[in-house]
């Protein structure tokens, strides 16, 4: 039995290694840390916290988002609540004007936020209208506040991104959601590729990419590495980590595959395998963390949202803001 532990904290401890050097664990370790008994569990964290404090010291990357443009989505993604392929009760409405997107934004800086993202429900943005509202907003915000610009509008093309990044969008945020394995249990009405590709243009244009996924969908631990190594493979710059929040009247609103533990896992899994890559804790993390929040930073994380999110409600920013200073990290400005 002391053989055998010892022999699973040597793995941890050359998992580690690897990771400080900027490589990143392969498939294969990747599912062989993330499949460790839980009785190692602080034996990760320990490393974790060390690869995470190499690259990213004490910083902490709190970024917010504004629910722009909410529900009547055409995809059938089993986890949202703004899919027109479920009964969810959720609030709908139209592109939202520039300068209520504006004063969010404002609010959200003054709170402590160094990025604000501006999210529409739907496919894509395609209509012109839509385009000149974000166009306008994003020129004010350049114009008016110190944060950084970010969009998450779904499958977009090259000419709207580059209209956008002329006027002021820094960064683009586009989930796969899920590994490729996995994704047709998530979602039938566009094809994995349409993703990535995305993703691969937002790069080609020197937008700052934002792609991650969200986890707790029914998919294995494999899956989870599969994940991993696939936004590897695409250079991803940051990596919003998301759990499942249950949404009622979506087909997974009675699903319960996550635990604290299991959510800090993952994180872990993320930081050996993307070392030096920005990893964001987004949404579920109160749902699914409970009292076990101010843990993510030890998995590896160096980033969180605050506020709300969107469709669900957020604790208050003064709440995280306190708990980043307790832990003695530092706002990034």
């Amino acid at each position: 039995m002391l053989l055998k532990f010892a022999m699973i904290r040597a793995t941890i401890k050359r998992f580690e290694e690897k990771a400080l050097k900027g490589e990143g664990l392969s498939y294969d370790e990747g599912c062989e840390l993330i499949n460790l008994p839980v009785s190692h569990f602080f034996d990760i964290l320990a490393s974790s916290e060390k690869v995470r404090k190499f690259f990213k010291g004490n910083e902490v990357n709190l970024c917010s988002i504004i629910n722009a443009k909410s529900g009547l989505c055409a995809e059938n993604c089993t986890f949202c609540s703004q899919s027109v392929h479920y009964d969810t009760g959720v609030k709908t409405y139209p592109m939202t004007e520039p300068q209520k997107i504006v004063e969010t934004a404002k609010a959200a800086s003054l709170n402590g936020a160094r990025e604000f993202s501006i999210v529409t429900s739907g496919t894509s943005v395609n209509k012109d209208s839509d385009v000149a509202v974000l166009i306008e907003a994003l020129k004010n915000m350049k114009n008016e506040m110190p944060v950084e610009r970010c969009a998450s509008l779904g499958i977009m093309n090259a000419e709207t991104l580059q209209k956008l990044k002329d006027a002021g969008l820094q960064s683009y945020h586009h989930n796969l959601e899920t590994a490729r394995s996995f994704f047709p249990n998530i979602c039938t009405t566009h094809d994995y590729e349409e993703d990535v590709n995305t993703v691969r243009t937002a790069k080609r244009l020197g937008l700052y990419t934002c792609c991650g996924g969200v986890f707790g969908l029914g998919e294995s631990r494999e899956q989870r590495v599969e994940l991993a190594t696939t936004l590897r493979g695409l250079d991803v710059d940051s990596i919003p980590i998301n759990f499942l929040n249950p949404r009622p009247g979506t087909p997974l609103e009675n699903a319960n595959n996550l635990t604290p533990i299991e959510c800090l896992k993952i994180i872990a899994l993320f930081r050996f395998m993307l070392p030096a890559k920005d990893i964001v804790i987004c949404g579920g993390r109160q749902a699914n963390l409970r009292d076990m929040q101010c843990l993510i930073f030890a998995a590896g994380a160096n980033g969180m949202m605050i506020g709300n999110y969107l469709t669900t409600l957020g604790r208050p920013p003064e709440e995280d803001l306190q708990m980043v200073k307790d832990l003695g990290l530092t706002p990034k400005r």
